[in-house]
């Protein structure tokens, strides 16, 4: 059976992802038997880090020697790059199709990870349902798959594609746990920039809704962290490349502004365990906090943030924001969280799989 991850393998992790020296972790990995290498691959894809982890520790093995695990290393590179090679030339193919159709289509999440990339690809359309359906099974072949209530409120739908080890998942103007955004899922349409990747070019969210998104998917659905948020919010902060006012902005006018604080808050004092150095926080984002780094907790392969009082605190902000700006519909589908969230833990419970709801 393979280890279970533990708060040692994701400190290991962190150090190789996050310290910039893999010289303090390679005496480690070393040491590890090939099934205890297995699972920290398998917990570095789970946090979206293969390649920003497993790099840094190759160029250390190789330097000091220690042929064995760089070569183990190379090894895995390898077939990470060529998973990573193939969604990005399905995903090229997608978007441009999507695009001639009249679906305006946003990258999102998938591509914040670079140079990894995410398990599946990530789309936000303006367009209807049965317009990209349309381009997707015409074009591509692709199968939908079947749809949770969850699916349904977020108004998501996801496919297989023949030849794409990854899954296509496509937001139809609406983004949030129950699909309670309209109004901010239009910035990721009007907002976005171009990047180029890979001698691709695509469309994604400006630095402003990527750290929306981020903070919608960890803060008030997922309920942790990985290690690619911290790297890739991070990174942002860094190269100075958000703009503070227009974030809170988008973010009060969606009532996550907190929610937005304290997921900048704990990335930057989880990147300061590990780098040593505080991450250049506004006094605006770190007064608006509720949380911060020392509230993540570990369990399983995750870095978990407490529901209570946290999360649910920011629950009802949000909620509250969104009565306040007179989002009668908004309200509604994100009141419909709590019962859907008890009926996917006794279905977990009861089969062991809570995805018939989410």
């Amino acid at each position: 059976m393979t280890p279970s991850p533990s708060a040692r393998e994701l400190d290991l992790l962190s150090r190789l992802t996050l310290a910039g020296d893999a010289s303090s972790a390679l005496e480690d990995v070393a040491a590890m038997d090939d099934q205890r290498r297995s699972a920290l691959v398998k917990l570095a894809h789970g946090h979206h880090v293969v390649i920003r982890s497993l790099h840094p520790l190759e160029a250390a093995a190789s330097r000091t020697g220690a042929l064995e695990v760089a070569d183990w290393a190379a090894s895995t590179l390898a077939r990470e790059q060529d998973r990573i090679a193939n969604a990005l030339e399905f995903l090229d193919a997608i978007c441009r199709e999507l695009e001639a159709a009249g679906c305006p289509t946003t990258v999102m999440k998938s591509l914040d990870h670079w140079p990894d990339i995410g398990n599946d690809l990530d789309l936000y359309t303006t367009a209807t349902k049965d317009a990209t359906r349309r381009v997707l099974e015409q074009t591509f072949q692709a199968q939908p798959l079947r749809r949770t209530w969850g699916d349904r409120l977020a108004e998501k739908s996801s496919y297989r594609v023949p030849g794409l080890r990854a899954t296509v998942e496509v937001h139809h103007g609406r983004l949030g746990q129950t699909g309670e955004h309209r109004v901010l899922a239009r910035r990721f349409i009007t907002r976005r920039v171009p990047v180029h990747l890979a001698n691709y070019t695509f469309l994604v969210p400006a630095p402003e809704e990527r750290v929306i998104a981020a903070t919608l998917q960890r803060m008030y659905r997922h309920l942790y962290v990985r290690i690619c948020d911290v790297a890739n919010t991070a990174a942002l902060v860094e190269a100075g490349e958000l703009d503070y006012d227009e974030l809170r902005t988008a973010a009060n006018d969606a009532g996550v502004w907190r929610g937005v604080a304290s997921y900048l808050k704990i990335v930057a004092d989880y990147m300061e365990r590990y780098r040593h150095r505080t991450l250049p926080l506004p006094s605006s984002v770190t007064h608006a906090a509720l949380l911060d780094g020392n509230a993540l907790f570990v369990r399983g392969s995750w870095l978990r943030v407490p529901v209570f009082p946290g999360v649910a605190s920011l629950y009802g902000r949000q909620m509250a924001a969104m009565a306040l700006h007179g989002d009668v519909p908004g309200t509604f589908r994100l009141g419909l969280l709590p019962p859907l969230a008890s009926m996917a833990k006794l279905a977990y419970k009861i089969t062991g799989d809570p995805r018939g709801i989410w």
